[in-house]
């Protein structure tokens, strides 16, 4: 596979370790299924759950969506003609079984790992990934707009939308199913309902959709009707679809083959316009270990098939979400008007543990950023302290709701933004490697970013008492440190660095989670005689000017060193140079920082090599801005062996 590779990276064919035997072993993309019998598709779906947990227990990933939708999965390829008919997977982390039965099976031991097949839907990847989607609720607009290009175009062949309840609370969904149900179009959106996203299901959609559940009627029923009249709806009112323009037929039970082929062979001979199928998973279903365990096994680590207990290393250090969740506890018990606000990523941004605490005082939105923000800038104005808890990679969803109502307006949101930087195998989609430039070109914001976990607490503390503007604080996925931590955080005083190791030659200004690679290389450096200073930003905005004066005045060289995009810290030091006067110091100042480049899946820590930002690029770096190649094999080994 090269569509996940780098330019320089050769493709790689792996062993098919999966075990397939009986069908599936014959079974290499879906014109293969569509040749056996109906007959042995309950063998061919036995099979898949048996291959998906195979794999899964191998490499690790999200188990539980795609073993609730193994039925379904075959049942969409055997009744539609994929790929001419268009099949989209909303949130696409259910599309493991897809990618084994569209000629992936024997790359799948490589899933989510460097050269392996991605974990969501890629359009390089595969013809059968006709779309990208590795965030949420974008399926009916992407679907629209195929079937769209289709009817323009005189062409034939069917468009169809899986979309999970929990991507359904996206305010997107709802703008494409308005224009969808306007329109007229043929297509076929299947609501793959398994009451639950990655959290409990919220708001009042779910009370909906739960209500429709209710109305199922038994097998028997719903056979009967679908063999006299085709596609039925059992609810006994309109529902919140039909009354947007867009047929509602079901529910279903999405784990009985024959029904769900009935069902697509019904929608794919219905008349012309949309329709949705509304379809009932579990999430988890056929492996005891995964639907039974809190999550229903969304994101696994590798695991022992027979007990389902997970491979997780032992932590040496308490995880940034964890210690964001506990500091927020600790100001909420200061401050009584603290809030806090999660896009259904309770326990992913340690707001479960906020919940348990003030149940009042927590409030998950649903895949929802962009109300999210807004509603968090509401709470603002009314004399609130909201924080407003999301991954730097979901916080682009409510950009222009940061804009305009809370920069804007200068109304002191805090944005807590957890996974900053790399995240390793969720790979290109879920980085987060933005914020620092999204948010730096904003008037008035604060920007914070903890180098290691204690000084993370003391920005919780900051953000707490910054009543007159926004404010931000990002964080790493993983570990911290390992650094003594504070029985609670203390305010810092605004636009302050600190230093964290003095050193004459060269001077290394981190800004957030890279300051412990910055500190490996330093020490590596005193080695052989280079005295580093490391010093930790702080604050990109505001930027400490006399910081960044001092190391200039003290220092051969400064190098910035940040895990953000091109545009981020680098360029708010380039504006205080201005400030400062010292325009013609920049040839002394040096930036590391992510490549212009999308970084594609891999360990976190071979990410960090790609983009050259590990302690042993930072040496590289050092070395060649002070001309003393010399040394550069005998670092090398070094900092090979800390690492």
């Amino acid at each position: 596979m090269t569509s996940s590779m780098t330019a320089t990276q050769e493709p790689q064919r792996f062993e098919d370790r999966t075990g397939a035997s009986g069908h599936l072993a014959d079974i290499s993309t879906p014109s293969d299924l569509r040749r056996l019998p109906v007959t042995s598709l309950r063998r061919v779906c036995d099979e898949l759950r048996r291959d998906l947990i195979a794999v899964v227990s191998r490499t690790g990933g999200h188990l539980g969506s795609g073993l609730g939708v193994v039925e379904l999965t075959v049942a969409l390829h055997y009744v539609f003609d994929t790929p001419r008919d268009k099949l989209l997977w909303d949130v696409s982390h259910q599309c493991y079984p897809h990618k084994l039965l569209t000629g992936r099976r024997g790359e799948m031991e490589r899933l989510r790992l460097l050269g392996g097949p991605s974990g969501f839907t890629c359009r390089a990847e595969s013809q059968y990934d006709p779309f990208g989607a590795a965030h949420s609720s974008t399926a009916i607009s992407a679907g629209l707009g195929f079937a769209t290009a289709r009817d323009l175009a005189g062409g034939s062949g069917e468009v169809v939308s899986v979309v999970g309840d929990g991507a359904m609370t996206g305010g997107m969904a709802f703008e494409a199913l308005n224009n969808l149900g306007a329109e007229g179009r043929r297509l076929i959106v299947v609501l793959n309902d398994n009451d639950m996203s990655i959290a409990e299901p919220s708001g009042a959609l779910a009370s909906h959709l739960r209500r429709l559940r209710a109305r199922m009627p038994d097998r028997v029923t719903r056979h009967a009707a679908l063999s006299s009249v085709g596609l039925s709806s059992f609810s006994a009112e309109p529902t919140l679809f039909d009354a947007l323009g867009v047929p509602y037929f079901g529910p279903y039970d999405g784990h009985d083959i024959d029904e769900m082929i009935a069902v697509l062979k019904a929608a794919r001979a219905h008349g012309p316009g949309p329709l949705l199928i509304h379809v009932l998973t579990e999430k988890g279903h056929g492996y005891a270990p995964a639907a039974n365990a809190a999550d229903r096994g969304h994101g696994v680590s590798r695991f022992d098939v027979a007990t389902g207990v997970q491979n997780k290393p032992v932590s040496v250090a308490p995880a940034y979400t964890s210690v964001f969740a506990s500091a927020l506890v600790a100001e909420a018990e200061r401050h009584h008007s603290i809030v806090a606000v999660t896009a259904a990523m309770p326990s992913g941004t340690g707001l479960d543990r906020f919940a348990k605490a003030f149940p009042d005082r927590t409030f998950d939105v649903g895949i929802a950023e962009q109300h999210g923000v807004t509603f968090c800038a509401g709470l603002a104005a009314a004399g609130m302290k909201p924080f407003a808890a999301i991954y730097s990679t979901f916080l682009q969803r409510g950009y222009d709701q940061v804009v305009h109502d809370v920069a804007i307006q200068r109304l002191p949101v805090r944005f807590a933004i957890d996974r900053a930087g790399l995240v390793g195998p969720d790979g290109v989609t879920h980085h987060g490697s933005y914020d620092v430039t999204y948010l730096g070109c904003l008037p008035g914001f604060v920007l914070m970013a903890a180098g290691d976990e204690a000084d993370l607490m003391h920005m919780v503390a900051t953000a707490a008492v910054i009543d007159d503007r926004p404010s931000a604080v990002r964080y790493p996925r993983g570990e911290g440190l390992g650094v003594p931590l504070p029985a609670r955080g203390e305010p810092l005083e605004i636009g302050r660095g600190r230093v964290s190791r003095e050193g004459c030659d060269l001077a290394i200004l981190s800004y957030g989670a890279l300051l412990g690679e910055a500190l490996q290389a330093a020490e590596a450096l005193a080695k052989v005689g280079i005295s580093v200073t490391v010093a930790d930003a702080r604050f990109a905005k505001p930027l400490d000017d006399e910081l960044v004066r001092r190391l200039l005045a003290t220092h051969r060289c400064l190098l910035m060193l940040e895990e953000g995009a091109v545009g981020g810290f680098f360029s708010q030091v380039c504006l205080g140079l201005e400030r400062l006067g010292l325009e013609g110091a920049s040839g002394r100042v040096k930036s590391m920082h992510l490549p212009d480049a999308f970084i594609h899946h891999d360990s976190r820590d071979g990410q960090l090599a790609s983009a050259r930002l590990g302690a042993s690029a930072i040496v590289a770096r050092v070395l060649l801005a002070l001309d003393r190649p010399a040394h550069r094999s005998e670092l090398a080994e070094l900092v090979a062996a800390a690492e």
